[in-house]
């Protein structure tokens, strides 16, 4: 029976579920304890599991990752919130150096079960040091899976999987929709990793992102429905490894691509779709790929950088027109 949720509640359902299914399962990070998370996603777990499984740490994101690394090598399966994946990059040498590589540098001998979680991108007027995506640098990295969803379903049913997962897994959140809304069974489901959805059918054009943009591309794509223009939106879900195949197939119909990616444009995510659609599926193309990207350079505080540098449904829309050759 499905349920209308959150997403910060449906993250907490599959955390508590996956902690109640396995002792090994326990939750480390700045406030997630006695303060219930900074987002309040882990409201109410300190009551249920205690500290020895729910577990507050100091500022010092480079040390409680590597003890997560650690006791992932060691048997357990930590989940280790960061507050904002900003604040991860002091702890990237334990994710990209130690975590990714300790199945291939013991040759199998020993792998890392563990989750970094938390949000990523920007969220309004947070400035340059705050307002990063970060999945196009983690999954450019061989050993780790990367994973980065809004939906509450989606959300809950892949980070279950990404619990269960033998590999390290990286869980990109967004700030701004922890209080988006959507249905949840109450039964048990996990989704797998590395599928793409197709969100909205259509024969027009492919619009291609994930995370947030997605709620972008939805406003953008009933905006076109009201002028004739039939999108597909194709949420990828999981940035590695990511579901080309969906892509393809939708692209084999529509014959146009757009992807809509909250990262720098230089070496992001989109510039991997490009690449690998004209390789893979050029002679179905009828116009170039049309990336739409955050704009290359550091995000301002003022709300009119702020506009100007994201992602927003009419830049979509005008990409759209432009692939349909269609003039504006």
């Amino acid at each position: 029976m499905a349920r209308i949720i959150t997403l910060r509640d449906a993250l907490r359902e599959a955390m508590s579920e996956e902690m109640r299914r396995d002792p090994n399962v326990f939750l480390m990070g700045e406030e997630v304890a006695a303060y219930n998370g900074a987002y309040k996603v882990s409201k109410g777990m300190l009551d249920e599991f205690g500290p020895k499984r729910v577990i507050d740490t100091p500022i010092a994101e480079l040390g409680f990752a590597g003890i997560g690394v650690g006791a992932a090598m060691n048997g357990l399966r930590p989940i280790i919130e960061f507050m904002t994946w900003n604040f991860a990059v002091l702890a990237f040498d334990q994710i990209v150096n130690n975590a990714a590589k300790t199945l291939s540098q013991s040759a199998g001998q020993f792998n890392c079960p563990i989750v970094f979680r938390g949000p990523s991108g920007a969220a309004g007027q947070l400035a340059q040091q705050h307002s990063q995506s970060f999945e196009s640098w983690l999954a450019n990295c061989p050993g780790l899976k990367v994973i980065s969803c809004v939906d509450p379903y989606d959300s809950k049913g892949l980070l279950k999987a990404a619990i269960r997962d033998e590999d390290p897994v990286c869980f990109m959140e967004s700030e701004l929709l922890y209080g988006l809304q959507g249905e949840v069974p109450e039964e048990e489901y996990l989704v797998e990793i590395g599928k793409a959805i197709v969100r909205k059918p259509g024969e027009d054009v492919t619009i291609v992102s994930y995370n947030k943009m997605m709620e972008v591309c939805k406003v953008a794509a009933t905006e076109l429905e009201k002028e004739g223009i039939h999108a597909e939106l194709i949420d990828l879900r999981t940035i590695r490894p990511l579901d080309y195949q969906t892509i393809v197939n939708s692209i084999k119909k529509t014959n146009r691509l757009v992807v809509v990616d909250e990262s720098w444009p230089f070496a992001s995510v989109s510039s991997e779709i490009a690449y690998v659609i004209q390789k893979n599926a050029f002679d179905y193309l009828d116009a170039p790929v049309t990336r739409i990207n955050t704009a290359d350079t550091s995000l301002g505080y003022a709300p009119t950088l702020v506009q100007e540098f994201m992602p927003n449904p009419e830049k979509v829309i005008r990409a759209v027109k432009e692939v349909m050759y269609i003039k504006r």
